[in-house]
């Protein structure tokens, strides 16, 4: 039997704090070899740059063995049309004879995970008295990201930056945030600062960053976007979810070292290692971390797990048949 669970059944399985905790297990687990998660591939024909097609596979090898394949269509000029810039389903398969188990909507399943993760790594980099928070971006992403710091994080202050001060005025209504009017104005004194824009080239300064603040850089995930000046690159310890992966798609990443302001030896560690306690993580109250989150497709795969999980209680989506 498979299940299908598009974005509302989805938002019905899942919720913020057991999807920080499925992120933590995945992020173990990868650290522990468990899973085979090559890089992302992106296909575009001749002479496109926008629009393409990305392909993010996973194969967990331990028991149960599950694979799993995400594919999203991402087109940047959706937004204008009210659309997701990302169009695509998460595909669910069991890993010893290939039954399709389930098929959910990408843009949704992302959107929870990625912000998870932020929360993830905020609760496991930031410091542990963390009262302000700044979300730049005030799309899908900037929505799960206010939900995600709400939930880690309810005491705190938060303020939104976005390009549309009506998106971002609404946004803060929903979360209790703040809605200020400039990026610095967002980040200066904050304790976490998480970036989730399309920005082609860096919007965050050094300069602006207190000391002691944690950053969460999720917006750019291709070679070419850029969220974070390099200055502040150097500036901060590097934590990355996959070293691989940042430095063959991370646009951050690749601009630092194609300015020289740091070298790929600047990456301390994998968010998994610190997890694991392979590797240290903040050192003391005045130091500048950051998080490049890029994404991979164990995340997904744990993801729409647990989501299956929920929707079988429940009988949230669409159960079908599926004959070969």
């Amino acid at each position: 039997m498979m299940r299908v669970l598009d974005g509302q059944a989805l938002r019905e399985c899942l919720d913020m704090r057991s999807c920080i905790d499925a992120m933590r297990a995945v992020f173990i687990d990868v650290a522990e070899g468990r899973f085979h998660t090559p890089l992302r591939s992106r296909v575009r024909p001749p002479g496109t740059s926008a629009t393409g097609l990305t392909l993010m596979p996973a194969l967990r090898e331990a028991a149960p063995r599950r694979w799993c394949l995400k594919e999203m269509v991402v087109t940047p000029a959706n937004a204008a049309r009210g659309l997701d810039p990302l169009q695509g389903l998460v595909v669910l398969h069991d890993g010893d004879d290939g039954r399709v188990l389930a098929v959910a909507d990408a843009p949704q399943l992302t959107t929870l995970r990625t912000a998870a993760t932020s929360a993830l790594a905020t609760l496991t980099l930031a410091r542990p008295r963390a009262r302000t928070v700044a979300v730049v971006g005030a799309g899908v992403q900037g929505r799960s990201h206010l939900q995600a710091m709400r939930t880690i994080l309810p005491a705190a202050e938060l303020r939104v930056w976005g390009r549309s001060p009506q998106k971002a005025a609404q946004l803060a209504q929903t979360f209790g945030a703040v809605a200020v009017p400039s990026i610095e104005a967002a980040v200066r004194d904050a304790d976490v600062v998480c970036t989730v824009t399309a920005a082609v080239d860096p919007i965050l300064q050094a300069g602006w960053i207190a000391p002691g603040c944690h950053v969460n850089a999720v917006g750019s995930s291709t070679p070419l976007a850029c969220e974070i000046e390099p200055a502040l690159m150097a500036r901060a310890r590097l934590f990355v979810d996959r070293r691989d992966a940042a430095l063959a798609e991370s646009g951050d990443v690749r601009r630092a070292l194609a300015a020289g302001a740091i070298s790929e030896a600047a990456i301390v560690a994998e968010l998994g290692d610190v997890l694991c306690g392979r590797a240290e993580g903040r050192r003391d109250e005045r130091e500048v971390t950051l998080y490049k989150s890029l994404g991979f497709g164990a995340l997904d795969l744990a993801a729409l797990e647990l989501a299956l999980q929920r929707a079988q209680a429940i009988d949230a989506g669409v159960a079908t048949e599926w004959r070969s």
